[in-house]
């Protein structure tokens, strides 16, 4: 069924599909070489639950995106961004994100308002420090943020005490906040990366 939809999402574009509008629930423009968002997506903001954007050229995320309150994966790596927009708190329902390998330095710190958030893919970008606002990602149950920036972890990282797989790898980390240890009940892996000897 989902890859049923997907093909309905690729072809979007094409005006016959229009009565479809109910129906579409999963869009795919992956490797589409965009420049830009089409906006063709903002006809589905009311039942668009999965978007791929993946393996474009898009440089900016606009506004408009964020209406898509039922969006519960967004997935955008390999593209030119260069910040994550605060309005993605608009961003409710959602439990997957994947803005990996991108330009992306820094996580809005109201980001703690997607609160249903599980995974979290954000590796190969310049990041340099995760706000306290990320801490209060609760349901947090993947975290990948190897090859970025990192200098330091928020002092009550901890709290994060869902989290399953923690990959940290290539990063500028020298020590680690006291609080780990309150993820350990859950942690399946932890991977920081050949230097530390935990």
């Amino acid at each position: 069924m989902t890859t049923k939809r997907k093909l309905i999402g690729r072809l979007v574009p094409c005006r016959c599909f229009r009565g479809e509008e109910e129906v579409i629930s999963v869009l795919d423009y992956s490797h589409c070489s965009l420049q830009q968002v089409p906006k063709e997506i903002f006809s589905f903001e009311r039942t668009l639950e999965e978007l791929y954007l993946d393996a474009n050229q898009i440089e900016e995320l606009p506004k408009q995106l964020f209406n898509c309150q039922a969006l519960k994966k967004l997935s955008m790596p390999d593209n030119d961004l260069s910040n994550l927009p605060t309005t993605i708190a608009s961003l409710v329902n959602l439990k997957e994100l994947d803005i990996s390998k991108n330009g992306i330095q820094e996580f809005p710190d109201n980001i703690k308002c997607c609160k249903g958030l599980s995974v979290v893919e954000a590796s190969v970008n310049p990041i340099t420090k995760l706000p306290d606002g990320f801490t209060q990602l609760l349901n947090l149950t993947q975290l990948f943020l190897n090859d970025a920036f990192l200098e330091y972890l928020p002092a009550n990282f901890g709290r994060l005490s869902k989290l399953r797989i923690l990959e940290l790898r290539e990063n500028h980390l020298k020590t680690m906040p006291k609080s780990i240890p309150q993820t350990g009940t859950q942690l399946e892996r932890l991977d920081l990366g050949s230097k530390w000897n935990l």
